[in-house]
């Protein structure tokens, strides 16, 4: 029985770091406490990141407006990446003559 004895201690080590509180006010605390860590952390390091980005795209336009900016990552073909089965990269063998004549 001292499985139980471990369990127990266990679950109230738990509860305790958890600030002590059970049930509702439990689950309401973490959503404040969530919600609050949202808006003052998440949140403007977020904006800080999109408006550096915003800059660095305005900066680059300025330089030369006729730039190309790419945007997105692009998307890699999946035969060249031999992601399809059955198509394994095979650009060796297509550039090398065959040496068996």
């Amino acid at each position: 029985m001292a499985w139980r004895r471990t369990v127990g201690n266990m679950r109230s080590f738990v509860s305790n770091s958890m600030g002590g509180l059970r049930g509702g006010s439990n689950f309401a605390s973490w959503v404040i406490a969530g919600t609050l860590a949202y808006f003052l952390w998440v949140k403007p390091s977020q904006d800080l990141k999109r408006q550096q980005q915003e800059k660095a795209a305005l900066a680059a336009l300025e330089s030369d407006p006729h730039r190309y900016v790419e945007t997105r990552k692009p998307i890699p073909d999946p035969q060249v990446m031999g992601l399809i089965y059955g198509n394994k990269n095979n650009k060796d063998k297509q550039t090398k003559p065959d040496q068996d004549d």
